[in-house]
């Protein structure tokens, strides 16, 4: 049988169905914040208690009303409770691998490591958007329109290391861009 038409596991985790975005690279630890494993162990215990119980439930009536090739209750039910268990299967892997650091307890508060909060200005950017405040996260954590960045983007990498007045160099989506650091903190 042609390999086309087959999907064999090679031992490696299948994050095929996870977005680049979310993807962390081979060989590093799974950094997150207090708040991000919070906030993944939430929705695993929200997912096994409650969603997927009553999911069961209900593909269980679905199957007892008869033809299940017509049952667009059966069918739906089913087609979620699959992505019910992915969902399960992914946070319960993310949660094994978490390593949580704490912004807190950081050594060397006068540089930018994992969890800081850094305020930082564009320096080509003339009365454009002025200052932005990016707090370094975890992957599952980012989400930019709050202000939160992995610490796997340009930028964080960028800034990792640097103190405030520095100037970072990094690769955008539009192109080369030069940041300077104006605060770093750490909350």
């Amino acid at each position: 049988m042609s390999k086309a038409f087959t999907k064999e596991g090679d031992g490696q985790d299948d994050d095929e169905d996870v977005p680049a975005a979310v993807r962390l690279p081979p060989g590093t630890k799974n950094y997150m914040t207090r708040r991000g494993y919070d906030a993944l162990r939430v929705e695993l215990d929200q997912l096994v208690r409650i969603e997927r119980p009553k999911l069961v439930e209900t593909v269980a009536w679905a199957a007892s009303n008869g033809d299940r090739s017509e049952n667009g209750d059966y069918i739906y039910g089913k087609k979620r409770l699959r992505e019910i268990d992915r969902r399960i299967r992914f946070l319960i892997k993310r949660i094994e691998s978490a390593e949580v650091v704490d912004p807190e307890r950081q050594q060397g508060m006068e540089q930018v490591f994992f969890g800081a909060t850094v305020t930082v200005l564009d320096v080509e950017d003339e009365g454009g958007e002025g200052e932005q405040t990016w707090q370094i996260v975890g992957v599952d954590e980012a989400n930019a329109s709050a202000g939160r960045i992995s610490w796997i983007s340009p930028l964080a990498r960028a800034l990792m290391k640097a103190r405030e007045g520095d100037v970072v160099r990094f690769q955008s989506p539009a192109g080369p861009r030069e940041m300077e650091v104006v605060e770093i903190r750490y909350e």
